[in-house]
């Protein structure tokens, strides 16, 4: 059986005020950093922050391998003592995070180990980067983290310092997302049981030195997401995820110095892998948006097209369901800084309730609205498969192609966005921006910022509510953050 090591942190700059948490996953018997976890978690008190960093470290224990064993060790005495049991839990901010916290795994696998603040600098450390992140009003950010080498953790243990054993997980990721892995899709199944399965593959967090790969999708298409997969050929064989090269196996100085020198170019070198092409530093931050599809509608769960120039229906009482958890999440988070939505109703509502949790006024782009699908508005995929078989291979083929009665063919669709976004990259420089939309033009924005081609647009899988993010940095290069998050609807 596998045993991981937890330590966790959690501070609050006024208590409550500004926190954050940071956490690590050590493998036991070796030493090595396995995840680092961190979250701006806007304004709470210190205590919470300590139990969310605790969660999220079991969380990437658990991701990990659920049938291990784990041992936590944390500075804070009230957390131990309440956890092994010892104290009771009175303040009814942390009774569910306790709890939600003892289930994570069965009794009797997690043990307690209290630490003084001098044996938890890594988690430490971690929790004041993603607080000054915050404060910069940024996401915290696993490539330009440098807590491992500022808590000087040993280089001792076999593997200490290689890229290609270690995972992070970002701010950007929504808690207990354990690295961006997308959700399936919340749609339920589509109309054409033959589509290609590629949909469900997850973008990894910005700085991840290794992008595991995840299971494919069921490969049905969604109703409300036409895009999610298709009968046209796949574009290659290219695997489903990258790997960066390993770094650090080099032998270097014997010795302690030596040995901590070699670990520190290792961590080095793997932020470089994990940056490629970005600028220096005095870039500043970039412009950051947080891309919201919007929650469910009544023609979402019958797996309807839905494009701009159909009935544009409102939310159902599911998809506002949804808003409202999505705006606690970005509330909890505390990073955005701005709304904009296309101006369909169904994204306007949506925006509204997050809007009116962060107490901030919405911003209509005309850009962001979703493909108009022409005579097919309305219609299920094995409809317009029925009706309109011709025109339906045409578009599964080409981005040139249109829908039926002149509707907007992908091409057009990313045009659109493409000087939507440029528009919004000026406006919003240096800030997060939460952007509420539809399918085809987000699926368009990670699309652009991955260089990828059209068809990959059939290739994503992008469910009602879900969140994903881009970095835009001033010269024009671009980081897509996270990917069709689903975690806040949990």
């Amino acid at each position: 059986m596998r045993e991981f090591v937890v330590e966790a942190d959690g501070g609050s700059r006024g208590n409550p005020g500004p926190a954050g948490y940071g956490a690590v996953v050590l493998d036991a018997a070796t030493g090595q950093t396995l995840v680092e976890a961190a979250e701006y978690l806007g304004v709470v008190t210190n205590n919470v922050a300590e139990y969310r960093g605790l969660l999220a470290g079991l969380r990437a224990a658990r991701e990990l391998d659920p049938d291990a064993t784990v041992h936590v060790r944390m500075d804070s005495k009230l957390v131990v003592e309440q956890m092994s049991g010892r104290w009771k839990i009175k303040h009814p901010d942390m009774k569910p995070l306790a709890a939600e916290a003892a289930r994570i795994f069965p009794a009797g696998r997690v043990t307690y180990e209290w630490i003084p603040r001098a044996g938890n600098k890594h988690a430490d450390r971690l929790a004041n980067e993603a607080m000054d992140a915050g404060a910069r009003g940024e996401q915290w950010s696993p490539s330009a983290s440098t807590a491992e080498l500022d808590a000087g953790r040993s280089a001792g243990a076999p593997g200490a310092g290689d890229a290609d054993a270690r995972t992070r997980t970002g701010a950007a990721d929504a808690a207990g997302t354990g690295g961006g892995l997308a959700a399936a899709g919340a749609e339920g199944v589509a109309a054409d049981p033959g589509a290609a399965g590629a949909a469900g593959a997850a973008a990894a967090g910005v700085g991840e030195a290794v992008v595991a790969p995840t299971a494919a999708g069921a490969g049905e298409i969604t109703a409300d997401d036409p895009t999610a997969a298709s009968t046209a050929p796949a574009a290659g064989s290219a695997p489903a995820a990258s790997t960066a090269p390993a770094v650090g196996n080099a032998t270097g100085p014997a010795g302690p110095a030596g040995m901590e020198a070699a670990t520190a170019a290792d961590v080095r070198a793997a932020k470089t892998v994990a940056s490629p092409g970005w600028g220096p530093p005095d870039m500043g931050a970039p412009a950051t948006f947080v891309l919201l599809r919007h929650g469910e509608t009544p023609l979402t769960p019958q797996k309807r097209f839905s494009g701009s120039g159909g009935s544009d229906p409102s939310l159902s009482a599911a998809g506002r369901e949804q808003a409202e958890k999505v705006a606690a999440s970005l509330a909890r988070r505390g990073t955005i800084q701005a709304i904009v939505t296309s101006p369909l109703a169904r994204t306007r509502e949506t925006a509204g309730i997050v809007a009116a949790r962060l107490g901030l006024e919405v911003t209509v782009e005309e850009g962001l609205r979703e493909t108009d699908f022409g005579a097919w508005e309305g219609l299920t995929f094995g409809e317009v498969r029925e009706r309109h078989p011709d025109d339906l291979t045409a578009w599964l083929s080409s981005p040139d192609a249109e829908p039926t009665g002149g509707g907007e063919s992908f091409a057009a669709t990313g045009a659109r966005v493409a000087a939507a976004r440029d528009k919004l990259v000026r406006a919003y420089a240096g800030r997060t921006v939460l952007l509420v939309s539809h399918v085809t033009p987000i699926k368009t924005f990670v699309r652009l910022a991955l260089g990828a081609p059209p068809e990959s647009l059939f290739r994503m899988e992008l469910s009602a509510a879900s969140l994903s993010a881009v970095a835009y940095y001033a010269d024009g290069g671009a980081s897509v953050r996270l990917f069709n998050d689903t975690s806040h609807l949990r």
